[in-house]
């Protein structure tokens, strides 16, 4: 009977295509499975909480993987090990043994990210955040905008086209800005996310911002269900998924972070 187990994680996303693997391009998930097969003495694959895309990172992930034989090293040790196998931009920060029904992506009830945007110019955060020196951003009315989003569920309008998903409908449980200078962080929290829909919100909110449309175009926006009439999608450097949460009690006591 086969153990499962969850891998808490994170990652810079800049080198990599994404969480998924794809053919002839470095992912965070191919990484790892070369890693984690070698210490199993087989071919594993891990299963990750959801799909970050091209330079998108992860502050916390969590990831999943069934074991035939369970591993004879404590999880402390196998930690060092597989951090010692990755290479630096990829981060092990917990393995734990799980009940066989805890799916890392299917169990998750919510997930946040944050997106950062950049005020002013700075060597140590240009590459982590999306540089805007365009002027003022009202963020007050962009905050207005945010409260319209938890009005909604059918998240079409932004979206990446022709995706493989049976449903663009997500619940919002919260969405906002504020300011941290030198950074402006926006964070959103769901129960799922569609591809690109982060991003997309983002420049639609910086539209808001620089008074280009307004709420009630915002509102139109949205009930278009058409990517065509939002915003642009602002650059995957400044995305972060910062949280991944559970039922009380599935990995808490477990999770170091948790």
């Amino acid at each position: 009977m086969s153990q499962r187990y969850f891998l808490e994680l994170s990652y810079d996303g800049s080198n990599y295509h994404g969480w998924q693997i794809q053919p002839n391009a470095p992912t965070i998930q191919e990484k790892i499975n070369e890693s984690l097969s070698k210490i199993a003495g087989r071919e594993v694959n891990v299963v990750g909480c959801g799909r970050t895309d091209t330079g998108v990172h992860a502050e916390k992930f969590f990831a999943h993987v069934d074991l035939e034989q369970p591993l004879e090293v404590n999880s402390d040790h196998l930690v060092r090990k597989l951090n010692g196998m990755l290479p630096s931009d990829i981060g092990i920060h917990g393995f734990f043994p799980v009940d066989p029904d805890t799916h890392a992506r299917f169990s998750a009830t919510s997930r946040s990210y944050e997106y950062r945007i950049l005020r002013r110019k700075d060597p140590f955060l240009q590459n982590y955040s999306y540089p805007y020196y365009y002027g003022n951003l009202d963020v007050k009315k962009m905050n207005g905008a945010c409260r319209i989003l938890q009005s909604y569920s059918d998240f079409t309008s932004f979206s990446k086209l022709h995706t493989d998903v049976k449903t663009n409908l997500c619940s919002v449980a919260s969405a906002e800005w504020h300011v941290d200078e030198p950074l402006l962080i926006f964070r959103i929290s769901a129960d799922r996310f569609l591809r690109n829909m982060v991003r997309a919100i983002v420049g639609t909110l910086i539209d808001i911002g620089r008074n280009n449309i307004n709420e009630h175009d915002f509102r139109r926006i949205i009930e278009s269900k058409n990517r065509s009439e939002a915003g642009f999608s602002v650059p995957a450097k400044g995305l972060f998924l910062v949280n991944v949460e559970y039922p009380a009690g599935l990995i808490d006591r477990f999770s170091i972070n948790n």
